[in-house]
């Protein structure tokens, strides 16, 4: 169930990071590379705006298997901003994941 949480979270990280740019490929060097692949093939199902939107499976594949707990220490109120959490949700379910009750990442 940890582990599910922690990918569950990589979505919002992954997301937020869009907005650094430039620092993102220092980040990713850190989390294994996975950061610029996560942000092209999530990033339109978590964003505030639009309705919710079944992950593709590539999106889903990858957040199966991201590095969680490196991309979480990236986490900021930034992100928050940009990031629906009902989305997160609903993305990290519809991939199979389970979402624990009051799940915290990052700020």
């Amino acid at each position: 169930m940890a582990s599910s949480y922690t990918r569950v979270l990589a979505i919002i990280v992954i997301v937020g990071l869009i907005s650094l740019a430039g620092g993102s490929y220092q980040v990713s060097a850190q989390c294994e590379g996975a950061i610029p692949v996560l942000i092209e093939k999530c990033k339109s199902f978590v964003l505030i705006p639009g309705p919710q939107i079944p992950p593709s499976s590539e999106c889903c594949a990858l957040i199966k298997t991201a590095n969680v707990p490196c991309l979480c220490d990236f986490m900021t109120p930034i992100i928050e901003k940009i990031v629906s959490m009902e989305k997160v949700v609903f993305v990290a379910r519809t991939c199979g994941l389970s979402v624990p009750q009051g799940m915290k990442c990052g700020s």
